[in-house]
């Protein structure tokens, strides 16, 4: 895959929680996985290890901060974080609360379904509430020395 044909080298067609010259965090708008956010860098690159060892520092803490955000905001039982990258690859991660009633606990959210989904929707005050919480853990991660 090109940049040219790269979904994640357009701007992004989901809700962006936060952005800057690296990379954005988006909220995906998952039915059953609602505060489901994926952290999107902007450069078309495949690999984490293309990266310069300071942005792939850079990467983590915007990933680590979006966990700490979730974690604190959704309460959830665990986070899972993943990049895989199979059918896009273009570095990003997903960054997905999960609760030990959703459709798919104990699996991997893309698993074997186990029960009926128990989500409810994200309002609009927590999804403000989520960006504000984003914004600062970021700031805040990115104002730290990668030591």
């Amino acid at each position: 895959m090109n940049k040219e044909s790269c979904v994640l080298c357009i701007p992004s067609t989901h809700k962006i929680l936060w952005l800057d010259d690296f990379c954005r965090v988006v909220l995906l708008g998952d039915t059953d996985y609602p505060a489901y956010c994926r952290v999107e860098l902007l450069e078309h690159v495949k690999e984490m290890t293309d990266l310069t060892p300071l942005n792939r520092v850079r990467m983590m803490k915007v990933v680590f901060a979006v966990e700490t955000a979730l974690r604190e905001l959704v309460n959830p039982d665990k986070i899972n974080l993943a990049s895989l990258g199979n059918k896009t690859p273009h570095v990003h991660w997903h960054v997905i609360p999960r609760f030990d009633n959703d459709k798919h606990f104990p699996n991997s959210h893309w698993g074997e379904v186990m029960r009926e989904s128990a989500a409810t929707p994200l309002n609009e005050l927590t999804i403000t509430l989520l960006a504000e919480k984003i914004k600062a853990h970021i700031q805040c991660a990115l104002s730290t020395s990668a030591s």
